[in-house]
């Protein structure tokens, strides 16, 4: 019996997707939750391989605009992916905003003094605050744009600790190592053990997560696949089990 060529053609390419390995780079405070998709995803695709590269968002792009091998990109925020499309680093068509998060102020575990508005943050009590550098990292151009809208940016200049990225945020704050800190509400949630949440802080923006495929990237179509199953109700039910929400 004869197999008709175009099933041929279909199998073959079928199998190239899936024997095709990819590497992701995705913002810091997707780490636990990308790790869990990824997980997810190869119980579906088995022989897929995906590599999966975390920083911050702003180092991410300029590790692709350097040339750095990514397939693709998922930001913290929609500026950076705005710069992204702008230096032509992604392909036209492919983005998706696939999740909101919030941005909260959080302190270890032991603390005993409350935030009840961002001004609180001026007290004695609050000597040392983690900010993520705003300049690179979306969890920090937040946390400057909300404190600068209630006029508190300069002058609790003395009291910031800049960070490299959130979840740097996040292990100064559960070491004790600063009274408080700005990091999405995913992350303190991860690590309830050591770090409660004082405030939720508002944004004068969304805090939300565009995905997208690279420009030059070698393997569209698992790269494609992927971003799909990313905004696939399998990839939504594991970012929700994370504390995000859909867009």
């Amino acid at each position: 019996m004869k197999i008709p060529y175009a099933f041929l053609l279909t199998a073959f390419a079928a199998g190239q997707i899936s024997a095709a390995e990819i590497t992701v780079s995705a913002a810091a405070s997707l780490k636990d939750a990308f790790n869990d998709i990824i997980t997810h995803y190869h119980k579906q695709y088995p022989q897929s391989k995906i590599k999966l590269n975390t920083a911050g968002s702003g180092v991410l792009l300029q590790q692709a605009v350097r040339g750095a091998p990514v397939d693709v990109l998922a930001f913290a925020d929609e500026v950076t992916m705005n710069q992204a499309q702008q230096k032509n680093v992604i392909e036209a068509g492919s983005r998706k905003t696939f999740a909101h998060n919030a941005l909260v102020i959080a302190a270890p575990k032991s603390s005993r003094y409350a935030v009840n508005q961002l001004g609180d943050l001026q007290s004695r009590h609050f000597g040392r605050i983690a900010v993520s550098n705003p300049a690179s990292v979306p969890a920090g151009r937040y946390s400057k744009a909300s404190l600068e809208k209630a006029g508190l940016w300069a002058g609790l200049q003395p009291k910031i600790i800049t960070t490299q990225n959130v979840r740097q945020s996040l292990d100064y704050i559960a070491r004790g190592e600063v009274d408080a800190g700005f990091v999405y509400r995913t992350d303190a949630v991860l690590m309830k053990g050591k770090v409660k949440i004082l405030a939720t802080v508002p944004t004068p923006s969304a805090v939300s997560y565009p995905i997208a495929v690279s420009k030059s990237t070698k393997q569209a179509a698992e790269a494609k696949r992927f971003v799909q199953y990313v905004l696939s109700a399998q990839g939504q039910a594991v970012l929700n089990r994370y504390g995000f929400r859909k867009p």
